[in-house]
């Protein structure tokens, strides 16, 4: 095989493995926001999945949550069942609204109310997974270790920190793969 056609396939394949469209830190460790993430993996949508403070915003118009994932760990978690270092999740929070144009029962998206982000990098935190929170922002530090987002997934989570059993067809891959974490199944044979 011809030495350039070795080295351009190889390259690729780094490319690959590495995640080139995970998380971007800046010098003093903040979190880049991800321009081109809604051209990434849809995960799910959810309507009035809010829990905590945010569980009482407005029962009539519920908000609803969309999921995004970097394409290279989508990928790796559909080979594996589980999530590869330098994974990014962008959750994008959007209102509500039954009123508009020809719609007279439903609900639909309208206006972005907050996007956040959780990304596993088990060299940058000492948990492996981190949350953001970007606020109209370009950039976001991480929540703390105790920060609520942290010791909620690590209860609740079916894989890993990530909700995956709000993911039909990723609940599916980590049942085949055996992945699922022993308090989750624990949790859901009761």
């Amino acid at each position: 095989m011809n030495k350039s056609l070795v080295a351009i396939f190889f390259s690729f394949a780094l490319v690959a493995q590495t995640g080139v469209d995970g998380p971007q830190f800046t010098a003093d460790g903040q979190l880049t926001f991800p321009k081109d993430y809604r051209q990434w993996t849809f995960l799910s949508s959810g309507l009035g999945m809010t829990y905590g403070p945010a569980a009482s915003a407005d029962p009539a118009n519920p908000r609803f949550d969309n999921v995004f994932v970097n394409p290279s760990s989508y990928r790796a978690f559909i080979e594996t069942g589980h999530w590869p270092d330098k994974t990014l999740f962008v959750l994008e929070i959007r209102s509500a609204t039954g009123q508009g144009s020809i719609n007279s029962a439903g609900h639909y998206q309208n206006e972005l109310l907050g996007i956040e982000g959780e990304v596993k990098d088990e060299k940058r935190f000492p948990q492996k997974w981190a949350f953001f929170s970007f606020g109209g922002k370009d950039r976001a530090t991480a929540h703390g270790a105790d920060s609520s987002c942290n010791s909620c997934h690590a209860q609740n989570a079916a894989v890993e920190n990530t909700f995956v059993q709000f993911y039909p067809v990723l609940l599916d891959v980590a049942k085949s793969k055996g992945t699922l974490n022993a308090a989750f199944l624990q949790k859901s044979s009761h």
